[in-house]
């Protein structure tokens, strides 16, 4: 029997994710953020140098009998995963050094076509007590699509606005999960070993998701991607076999409020505005045939053509081609490198006009 994506929305199911994502529908969900086991074999409990125990993660969940039983299960839920994963969804890995390198060996070997990896700079990490290694300060993300074909969602500029306008880079600085944040049990002890902060759950839904998306966390934990989703306005599914971690999933989720104020959901996404061609200022009479086009320091000059193309001392094609050229830079917006000049000698960007087709033709403010 079929899972009915839309029966299952917003909701925890308590069951083995593999056996799930196997009954869901195929090709059902936008977004999946999977925090699978770490396989850590920690071996012996860790003590700190007064003696007292480090919280580690002993759970059986983390226990495999050796490296190819790891693998083995690494297959098998990234096989249902990919089942449920739409053409142009996105999946994102996160795990250490122990599991990583062997879950993007398999991501590979089953088609997965990765866009970045993502380093977490943990700044506040747990010391390395013995003194026998560097302290571990990082986890690694794996950003993946099905193909390189697949047509994914990345918003880019929202991305850029985070990072105070500035292109985002793929290391990311983020504190562990802690304070109020974190769940406990009723004796104050963790109730997840290794819950993951919201902030970092932030990005990668807002990088590649929109909302109404479904976003899926087959290892859904405590039920951090479900907090996230639901307060930016995605809808989720999480899966979870302990029933300790659905219980304060579901407590944390009740407590969640999501944004309702569609204003404040919205954000920037330039890539997505309407394309229109340069060549459609000339046939709108915009910029007449013969008109200079001047950089912002007015040191390269050209001249526009009928067809749209435009002309330089040196060389000749598009206003990017040319623009580049003109910088000897392997590429160039030439929507923002191009100016005209106004009645008042003034130069005015020639993305103006773009913005004025858009508003004529697709209502664009």
């Amino acid at each position: 029997m079929t899972l009915q994506t839309k029966k299952i929305l917003n909701t925890i199911i308590q069951d083995d994710c593999v056996k799930i994502m196997n009954e869901m529908e195929e090709n059902s969900v936008d977004l999946i953020f999977a925090d699978p086991p770490y396989n850590l074999q920690l071996g012996e409990a860790l003590t700190r140098p007064d003696n007292s125990s480090v919280s580690g993660v002993y759970e059986d969940w983390d226990n495999f009998d050796s490296l190819e039983e790891y693998d083995r299960y690494t297959r098998r839920w990234l096989e249902a995963a990919r089942r449920v994963l739409k053409e142009d969804g996105s999946i994102w890995v996160i795990g250490s050094y122990h599991n990583i390198f062997r879950v993007g060996y398999i991501l590979q070997n089953m088609g997965f076509w990765i866009l970045n990896d993502i380093i977490w700079d943990k700044v506040n990490p747990m010391p390395n007590f013995k003194g026998t290694r560097f302290t571990n300060a990082h986890e690694t993300l794996i950003w993946a699509v099905k193909s390189p074909k697949s047509k994914y969602t990345f918003n880019y500029e929202a991305m850029k606005a985070l990072n105070e306008d500035t292109q985002m880079r793929s290391t990311w600085q983020i504190p562990l999960c802690t304070g109020k944040e974190r769940l406990k049990n009723e004796d104050g002890t963790k109730l997840h070993p290794t819950q993951k902060p919201e902030a970092l759950l932030y990005r990668v839904v807002m990088a590649s998701s929109n909302v109404g998306d479904v976003v899926l966390d087959p290892f859904f934990g405590t039920g951090t991607t479900g907090a996230v989703a639901k307060k930016l306005g995605r809808k989720y599914i999480g899966i979870e076999k302990d029933a300790l971690y659905v219980k304060g999933a579901e407590k944390r989720l009740a407590e969640v409020k999501p944004i309702d104020n569609e204003v404040a959901l919205e954000f920037s996404c330039k890539r997505k505005q309407p394309r229109v061609p340069f060549g459609a200022v000339i046939e709108r009479g915009l910029l007449e045939p013969g008109t200079f086009l001047y950089d912002a320091g007015r040191k390269h000059t050209a001249i526009v053509r009928s067809d749209g193309t435009i002309k330089s001392e040196t060389t000749e094609g598009s206003i990017h081609q040319v623009g580049a050229a003109a910088q000897n830079a392997p590429a160039c917006n030439g929507w923002v490198y191009w100016h005209y000049e106004n009645e008042k000698k003034e130069l005015i960007a020639i993305d103006e006009l773009r913005e004025q087709i858009r508003v004529e033709l697709f209502g664009a403010e």
